[in-house]
């Protein structure tokens, strides 16, 4: 009895060591899991090409040993505030976008200046704008091929200047979202920077997506649409070149948090790499693949990345 009271001492100072060792060993994996930024949640908006490169996105970095949740379905107010807040690690979004709908700039800038602008204005926030890719997601005057062909009509101004000359004018129908329509850096200055004029009984406002099906029906003969959505392509819709540079640029690029690029030193050459590999080309033919050819966002990602090399 007595050699067992002696012995109580030292097995109260094993478990207290054992309860220290624990401790400190919960600490280490705690700071161990922060330091590698266990998972990465990618905000996406509510329109294909969004879903699109939301699975891009996670497919690859998935493939290079990260844990991604996507969030997606969102429109870009709500995608930007959740950025903001830190519900979000990272999205893709568009210069255009954060110039006029987020930062309320209302100079024309070139597409480089605009991306510089809207870059340095973000840093204070701790959001990092990384490479902007070739992909320029802005509107156009669309025409059905056969009347671009008939006409030759490639620019804007020349769509103008048919408009006030031909006498089938006074027939032709624009048509575009109602959005468009009614926005004060829309139709009205859009009209206004061209010179052109329609009647009311002329102007249509539509579904988006029935834009491009009159378009191709031959039931439109002017539709504002969308330079890189795949029934441009699909439909054999001719974009007209904005010559006096109404339309904003809309660059895609990575926007991610900087703490997420800090915990993970390889992410930001990662997405670079794949901001690269995008273009208006190549987001037409994966846009189309969704919205005509019924294949889906993940399939469509799957085949990108395979014939994509990226580090």
């Amino acid at each position: 009895m007595i050699a067992m009271l002696n012995a109580l001492p030292t097995f109260r100072s094993t478990i207290r060591s054992l309860a220290r060792l624990c401790a400190v060993s919960a600490l280490c994996v705690a700071a161990s899991s922060s330091a590698f930024a266990a998972k990465l949640v990618l905000g996406a908006k509510n329109f294909t090409e969004q879903y699109v490169l939301a699975e891009v996105t996670a497919q690859y970095l998935r493939s290079r040993g990260y844990d991604v949740e996507v969030r997606s379905g969102l429109g870009s107010t709500l995608m930007r505030s959740a950025l903001e807040n830190g519900q979000f690690d990272l999205v893709w979004d568009y210069t255009g976008t954060a110039a006029l709908v987020y930062d309320k700039l209302t100079e024309k800038l070139s597409p480089e200046a605009m991306y510089q602008r809207v870059k340095a204005l973000d840093e204070p926030r701790g959001l990092v704008w990384l490479d902007a890719s070739s992909l320029n997601d802005t509107y156009a005057i669309g025409l059905p091929n056969q009347f671009a062909e008939s006409s030759g009509i490639k620019t804007v101004s020349q769509l103008a200047e048919y408009l006030k000359t031909s006498p089938d004018a006074k027939h032709m129908v624009f048509g575009m979202d109602a959005e468009f329509a009614n926005r004060p850096d829309g139709l009205k200055p859009l009209l206004e920077t061209y010179g052109m004029h329609f009647k009311r009984s002329q102007m249509k406002q539509m579904d988006p997506g029935l834009v491009y099906t009159a378009l191709h029906n031959n039931q439109l003969k002017i539709g504002l649409v969308y330079t890189t959505d795949g029934r441009v392509k699909g439909f054999g819709i001719v974009p007209l070149e904005d010559d006096k540079h109404f339309f904003p640029p809309y660059n895609a690029a990575p926007v991610v948090r900087k703490e997420a690029l800090e915990h993970n030193p390889k992410l930001a050459a990662q997405l670079n790499a794949l901001s690269a590999a995008l273009n208006n080309d190549v987001m037409q033919d994966m846009n189309k693949a969704v919205d005509l050819d019924g294949k889906s966002p993940r399939d469509v990602a799957d085949a990108f990345l395979r014939t994509h090399q990226l580090p």
